[in-house]
């Protein structure tokens, strides 16, 4: 396996879980960007397949077929090009918010992850995921779309474990 270069977000404890944060850089507009996190084919590109309704209160439906995992949520900020969240969740599971936020940075864009883990969960393991899903956004956004990638999962996962060990 070749070495991983990993630039890892952070995880703190916070009242009922933890909030890690994880961001990237892309050298694509905002409006590229915001296009691979809201249009369904694009999602199934980086994501899972599913729809996310284009408006506050919209229905967020993503289905990780392979995983058995189905996020079945609403909209809870919406302002295109710039924000979107919803609950990685659905039906009577704990909330796990998320919130997508988009800076421009002249012809690139910066990407703001912030993801919220009830208590009791792996927050490294969430936001190793979530590193992996990233590096397939990037992908996605050059247009060679990859599968997800297990060994990025599994050296994040093993620098948040150092993360959330340290925080106490």
């Amino acid at each position: 396996m070749a070495d991983i270069e990993l630039q890892l977000g952070s995880i703190e404890r916070v009242e009922g879980g933890f909030e890690g944060r994880l961001g990237r850089v892309f050298e694509h507009d905002a409006q590229a960007v915001w296009r691979m996190l809201t249009e369904p084919a694009a999602l199934a590109q980086w994501l899972a397949p599913g729809t996310i309704e284009p408006r506050l209160g919209g229905a967020v439906k993503i289905d990780f077929a392979d995983s058995g995992t189905v996020i079945d949520s609403r909209v809870s900020a919406y302002e295109p090009q710039r924000v979107l969240a919803y609950s990685w969740s659905s039906g009577s599971e704990p909330p796990r918010p998320l919130r997508w936020e988009l800076s421009p940075e002249g012809a690139r864009t910066r990407l703001a992850l912030t993801v919220r883990i009830p208590a009791g969960e792996d927050p490294a393991k969430a936001c190793a995921g979530f590193e992996g899903h990233l590096d397939m956004l990037a992908a996605a956004l050059e247009g060679v779309p990859i599968k997800f990638p297990f060994d990025v999962f599994l050296a994040a996962r093993t620098g948040y474990r150092k993360i959330v060990e340290a925080s106490g």
